[in-house]
């Protein structure tokens, strides 16, 4: 049966919900001498490093508004009006989901029309308008702030709601975090970290971030308390390229607190190597920017070894697992079934992390201007075969398949890949002085998959012999295979929206106008024992190709291969919003949001069952 909700939201001052945002504004009042309003005086702001200009013409009130603009500058401000002198503003740079306001008055000057005056106008975050608490950490900022992980979590903290990922004591999951408008949240909600490892985006890449606070503004959805918007960098009209690295180890890190020394460090390192590079593909009119990062932290998850002589020594890490059997065991796999297990000796894991982030800017006219950006992330960690758990009937929870008792092959390790994709395009157009629009098409994908250097086989555990009566000692001792939790096991999230907002300017309103259709499906698949499972008593039942003490295997139903648990929805939402400047001191909003949620029925149906009657009971 297809579940339907339905969400309606009224408030007269606004209402808290999540940004998509991805642009700054820009708004003011022209008046003369005597405060009576200039209708049709002519504002023309320049980005100066890009040439990309914002037009308008002030409305019979004296107010303009200018909408879709790149965070950032600075700013040239030209403010004009026939029989008045002329006003420059520079150095005005813009904050991110921000309204900045610009209020002028033209002196009378009809002797010298070609007089210019230039006037300085720094920018300040007091001369803006907010929709709620928000924090907005600039580039430059973001070079200079201290961060150990070069994490957005280290950087969020500059809000004082925020703790990580966490606003106001609330669970870091519940926050929405989206670059340029596209979800980069935790929606399956596993584990606490962001996707692609926790690090989804290079520092390096990020032009401007905004941390809001229950923000009251009808574009904004889907979240609980808090967001955090990031908005990646553009290319200028200069070219610029940047070239970093760094590199921490086990000595670049205190291990002493007061009198009190902690010992020999263990050995450990992280090194980052990074590159950006921006400019003009054709000058004021078409620009890149691309950012790639690599980080590598060299790790072994498997730290015992099995011994010469088929004794424990728990100082040494030996097991007891010899070398002679696990060398006999690998060399019977492979002779016999052409599977290599890996070695016995080394058990490489590195955690490793790419990123790659592109963006294209077209300032197709004065009107319209477009921005194209993809992102992809990868993060791989490893880790060691599952401790004990099995389906074989009996489980030894006080004897690991690694320790002191036992040894696995390297290829019976398993990583954690954690892979984002993603993809926006921001098209920002003003149809007339009184009319601007924003279309926002995002697409995410997310997999948090496990991964092995196994070929596909099933899982084998060799236990540590037989009693006198022929049963079987419960007490592992080698273990070979494609680990045995690891085959189709992983969270898949696909995330697409598109998002259009009018604005219409009548007099001292600002009226907006919106539409929001999201779809998103999440499913998790686990086959534990996918590639079957086998148990043997003793190594020579598994030498002589005895029957197996022990056997499971899971697979699909109705020869489904990859089966999996899957939810999906569409979420459609509409809004109006009024923002009434009713003078210089004072702005009422009021607007209405209905949201329509509505549940994909796709499970797969188990016919067998379905078919069941019950005698008609």
């Amino acid at each position: 049966m297809k579940k339907v909700l339905f969400f309606l939201f009224l408030s007269a001052f606004g209402i808290s919900a999540f940004s998509q945002v991805t642009t700054s504004a820009m708004s003011g009042f022209v008046s003369d001498g005597n405060n009576e309003p200039l209708p049709g005086a002519t504002i023309v702001a320049l980005h100066e490093p890009s040439g990309t200009q914002y037009g308008a013409v002030t409305n019979p009130e004296g107010r303009f508004n200018l909408q879709g603009m790149r965070p950032g500058g600075p700013y040239t401000v030209e403010i004009s009006f026939i029989g008045y002198s002329k006003e420059v503003f520079s150095e005005i740079r813009l904050f991110l989901g921000q309204t900045f306001t610009l209020d002028v008055v033209l002196k009378d000057d009809m002797l010298e029309l070609s007089e210019i005056v230039i006037v300085g106008k720094k920018s300040s975050a007091f001369k803006t308008d907010k929709t709620g608490a928000s924090t907005n950490i600039s580039n430059q900022q973001l070079k200079e702030m201290p961060t150990i992980n070069r994490s957005i979590q280290d950087v969020a903290r500059l809000s004082p709601y925020a703790n990580g990922l966490g606003f106001a004591g609330g669970d870091g999951r519940s926050t929405n975090f989206t670059v340029d408008g596209a979800n980069f949240n935790n929606n399956f909600g596993l584990g606490p970290n962001l996707p692609g490892g926790g690090n989804p985006i290079s520092l390096d890449a990020i032009e401007e971030i905004q941390v809001v606070v229950s923000p009251f503004d009808v574009r904004q959805t889907n979240f609980i308390g808090g967001g955090i918007n990031a908005i990646t960098k553009s290319g200028t009209n200069k070219y610029a390229a940047t070239v970093y690295s760094y590199f921490t180890n086990q000595n670049m890190r205190g291990n002493r607190i007061g009198d009190v020394d902690f010992g020999e460090r263990d050995m450990e390192s992280k090194q980052i190597y990074g590159a950006s590079l921006g400019g003009p593909i054709i000058k004021n009119k078409l620009f890149f920017f691309v950012n790639g990062e690599y980080e590598l932290q060299p790790e072994q998850v498997v730290t015992w070894r099995p011994s010469e002589n088929g004794i424990a020594n728990e100082d040494l890490m030996l097991s007891r697992a010899s070398t002679s059997d696990m060398e006999l065991v690998r060399q019977h796999l492979i002779n016999e079934y052409g599977y290599d297990p890996g070695s016995y000796t080394n058990y490489p894991a590195d955690i490793s992390n790419s990123k790659l982030l592109a963006r294209i800017d077209w300032n197709i006219n004065h009107a319209n201007k477009l921005s194209l950006r993809y992102n992809y992330t990868k993060n791989q960690s490893w880790n060691p075969t599952n401790g004990n758990s099995t389906d074989a009937g009996f489980r030894n929870r006080t004897m690991n398949r690694i320790s002191q008792y036992s040894m696995a092959f390297s290829n019976s390790i398993y990583s954690m890949d954690n892979i984002v994709n993603s993809f926006s395009l921001d098209l920002n157009s003003r149809f007339s002085n009184n009319i601007s629009n924003q279309l926002l098409v995002t697409y995410t994908k997310i997999n948090d998959i496990r991964g092995s250097n196994s070929e596909p086989f099933p899982f084998i555990d060799i236990m540590n012999g037989v009693n006198t009566d022929g049963s079987q000692i419960l007490e592992p001792y080698i273990s070979a295979g494609y680990e045995l939790f690891t085959w189709n096991n992983g969270v898949n999230n696909n995330i697409f929206s598109v998002v259009d907002n009018v604005n219409i300017f009548l007099n001292n309103h600002k009226i907006t106008l919106g539409a929001s259709f999201e779809y998103q499906m999440a499913n998790n698949s686990y086959m534990r024992n996918g590639t079957g499972y086998y148990r043997y008593a003793s190594i020579d039942d598994f030498l002589n190709q005895a029957a197996p003490r022990d056997f499971a295997l899971t697979y699909g139903y109705a020869g489904e291969k990859n089966p999996a648990a899957e939810v999906a929805f569409n979420q459609l939402g509409m809004y109006a919003q009024d923002e009434w400047t009713v003078n210089p001191n004072f702005k009422l909003t009021a607007g209405m949001r209905v949201d329509y949620l509505r549940y994909v029925d796709n499970i797969i149906r188990n016919n067998a069952i379905y078919d069941l009657d019950f005698g008609g009971k």
